[in-house]
């Protein structure tokens, strides 16, 4: 697997760095090669995107509902163990960031590191997790406005879902997407400071929760926590399994990455920015928690509105305003979340020649992708006018947990199976990239060479045995989880699955961390750049848990996700395949000269 995903990585990367010198000539490729992406984002802005796309109303109705169901008392536990086991995939997109600061996102790393057809069905299913999510979230703005108004039948027509021909329609959340997509074409940093006006109201109201919450508490002695079942109220199973309910409010933060082309200094804010954006949330999911189920007993608190419920059985009706105003805001930040990333992945794979070439123009007054954005915002639009797509969010953690899984695969195999050139941007943004943090590396990219044959036998049989030890793993991992998530197996069997894979994963990490990692770790760490830490373990365990969860999802909604990737090869079959940038770098032998080296470097 690895093998091959070298040779095609390595031949994407000669493609990338030739990409606008092939034809250099023409006047359509010049055109391109002067279509940027703005550099305007700071890491406020950065900070400000990722918490406001994670931060969802989904918190003001999860303390309910896991509390009640699953771990009682002990929510905050669950919420801490569920951002700590989103923290390891956040570690893995941090160095990916940091060292490929280009739009794309997972696809992105995907395309670098394993090969264009893994990166094609990543890229595919980003597009149905941001599609479904931003419909999902545009359909819950108008039951919460209802508070305003005092009630849903009181709400203004234009605002109010109604029926047509059978079909309920939701008028009110296609205009907030229109709203929101005309935003976001006027440029990405009037995008960035709308969304952290949104995101500042949001976290107001969160604020006044935990403030307002612990002075209650305070008052009246912290009932939720003298239940007779104790603190762990479901046992150590029933806190897990909150975890791994609750990992998904911390889904929002890989949108970071889709917006590195636009940062200032992608080096050093695309790992903070990740990092704060994963830190400030989890604090706020804990303390929120923590107020939460301790001023109602866990099993009195309402599935549907637990924390506007708490404060009115204190006599604080008028608390549900501020409650009811972050949870709308968290709605809009999370919309902008959804369609922010959506066209600049579209222009990714359209400039690798995966789609049109449409989705790839960048408007040269807002230098953003506005053709991208407009028709991400249109069918957007359309789906949330039409449909209830709440029985398909479902299929948003499928793409979500798939584009996790690849990035941590992705850090392994640049860890030690690296490609033979490494490119730190793709060759249409390197004019626009301070030397800074790329020099560093330019003596040790010129001296590598760009053929395999030409490495030195003991570094291709370190390469063989990394590669065939991280596809072990995976296959090790692979029978662990099925073996645990397999209903009806018998205990001896799945004792016996679990031990073998569990063997073959340890064993295989084992000879992964005797194998030296790829040269320009220690040059990058010189340069300022971030490495994920305790590699190989780290990225396994973000991989374990991602396909467990994966595995978790159920049957009927993984039939919908492969009929969506099956929908997917087609298209990449008949059109990706042949419109591809590396079908004729494939078709067409490279003649080798003496300066090659120079050629490719990336400066």
């Amino acid at each position: 697997m690895t093998n091959n995903g070298g040779h095609n990585s390595s031949t994407a990367f000669r493609c990338l760095v030739r990409r606008k010198r092939v034809d250099a000539a023409t006047p359509t490729t010049q055109a391109l090669s002067t279509q940027q992406l703005a550099r305007k984002l700071s890491l406020f802005d950065l900070v400000a995107i990722g918490v406001g796309a994670t931060i969802g109303a989904g918190v003001y109705i999860l303390v309910g509902t896991v509390a009640r169901e699953h771990t009682g008392p002990s929510l905050t536990v669950s919420f801490f163990i569920g951002g700590s086991a989103a923290a390891l995939s956040a570690f893995c997109y941090a160095e990916l960031a940091c060292r490929c600061p280009s739009a794309g996102s997972a696809y992105h790393y995907s395309y670098v590191c394993i090969g264009e057809g893994v990166a094609w069905l990543i890229g595919w299913a980003l597009i149905l997790e941001y599609t479904l999510g931003g419909a999902a979230v545009a359909r819950g703005v108008a039951p919460n406005l209802a508070s305003f108004f005092g009630g849903v039948d009181k709400l203004p027509s234009i605002l109010a879902r109604q029926t047509i021909f059978g079909i309920v329609v939701d008028p009110g959340a296609a205009i907030l997407v229109v709203i929101i997509t005309a935003l976001l074409c006027t440029g990405i940093k009037e995008s960035s400071l709308a969304q952290a006006i949104i995101t500042t109201v949001n976290i107001s109201a969160l604020v006044f929760i935990i403030l307002a919450g612990a002075y209650l508490g305070c008052k009246t002695g912290w009932p939720g926590y003298e239940v007779s079942s104790g603190y762990f109220s479901f046992g150590v199973n029933g806190l897990l399994a909150g975890s791994a309910t609750v990992f998904f409010s911390y889904i929002g933060f890989d949108i970071v990455a889709s917006t590195a082309e636009e940062v200032k200094n992608p080096q050093r804010d695309m790992p903070l920015g990740i990092g704060f954006a994963v830190s400030i949330c989890v604090i706020l999911y804990m303390l929120v928690s923590a107020v939460i189920v301790g001023l109602v007993p866990y099993y009195a608190l309402d599935p549907d509105t637990p924390i506007s419920s708490a404060f009115a059985g204190y006599g604080m009706e008028w608390a549900v305003y501020i409650i009811t105003s972050g949870a709308v805001t968290a709605l809009c930040a999370s919309l902008i979340g959804a369609i922010i990333p959506q066209p600049r992945i579209l222009m990714a794979m359209a400039r690798d020649g995966l789609l049109p070439s449409f989705f790839s123009d960048i408007s040269r007054h807002t230098q953003v992708p506005v053709k991208g954005t407009i028709a991400t915002g249109i069918f957007i639009a359309i789906l949330a006018f039409f449909m209830d797509v709440s029985q398909l969010a479902g299929m948003v953690s499928v793409g979500t947990l798939l584009s996790f899984t690849v990035v941590s695969l992705s850090i392994l195999i640049l860890r030690y199976v690296p490609p033979d050139e490494l490119p730190f941007l793709p060759s249409d943004q390197q004019s626009n990239v301070s030397g800074q943090h790329l020099d560093a590396f330019e003596t040790d990219v010129a001296g590598r060479p760009l053929i395999q044959n030409d490495v030195a036998q003991d570094k291709l049989r370190r390469r063989k045995l990394a590669a065939w030890s991280i596809t072990m793993v995976c296959f090790g991992i692979l029978v662990v989880v099925a073996a645990i998530s397999t209903e009806g197996l018998s205990s001896i069997l799945c004792f016996i699955l679990s031990g073998i894979g569990g063997m073959l994963v340890i064993c295989c990490l084992t000879v992964l961390n005797s194998i030296d990692q790829a040269g320009t770790k220690e040059s990058f760490t010189k340069s300022g750049g971030f490495m994920c830490p305790f590699v190989p373990f780290l990225p396994v365990a973000s991989v374990l848990i991602n396909t467990y969860l994966l595995l978790n999802i159920g049957a009927q909604m993984w039939i919908r996700v492969l009929i969506w990737l099956g929908v997917g090869v087609i298209i990449y079959i008949f059109y990706g395949r042949e419109h591809s940038l590396l079908f004729d770098d494939v078709r067409r032998p490279i003649t080798h000269t003496n300066d090659d080296h120079a050629d490719a470097t990336l400066s």
